[in-house]
Order: C-alpha cells, then sequence, then structure tokens
C-alpha cells in the first residue's frame, strides 16, 4: 500500500531537487523518498545518542556534523 500527499516547497528548492533529480537520472518523488529515509534514520541515531555527519571515505574523519534535525 502507498500514500500519496501533497507539499509545498519553496521555488528555490523545487529547482533545485528537480536539478538532482536530473543529475542521478532520477525522479523528484524518488529524491524525497530518500530524504525523508534519510531524515528517520537521523532521528533514530539521535536517540541512540549519535551524531549524523559527512566523513572523508578513506580516513573516515568526520569533516561536517549535521546539526539541527
Amino acid at each position: 500500500m502507498s500514500t500519496r500527499f501533497n507539499v509545498v516547497l519553496s521555488d528555490d528548492l523545487n529547482r533545485e531537487i528537480d536539478r538532482v533529480a536530473a543529475e542521478a537520472e532520477t525522479n523528484k518523488s524518488e529524491i524525497l523518498r530518500k530524504a525523508l529515509q534519510l531524515y528517520l534514520a537521523a532521528l533514530e541515531g539521535k536517540q541512540r545518542g549519535l551524531k549524523l555527519g559527512l566523513a572523508k571515505a578513506d580516513t573516515r574523519v568526520l569533516e561536517t556534523e549535521i546539526v539541527g534535525l
């Protein structure tokens, strides 16, 4: 089963999602599904005392911590 819902985006965010979808050769719905899955994973991690960030693949050194989720 699936559920459809409507969301209002700013023009800037809409354009950015369109751009990313074109680069990834996918569609806006898939981009938003993945974004929601990432948000849910970040929220679960936060509840477990973990942090979300971007790390270098080769050294695993945290470059950027993502806060405010």
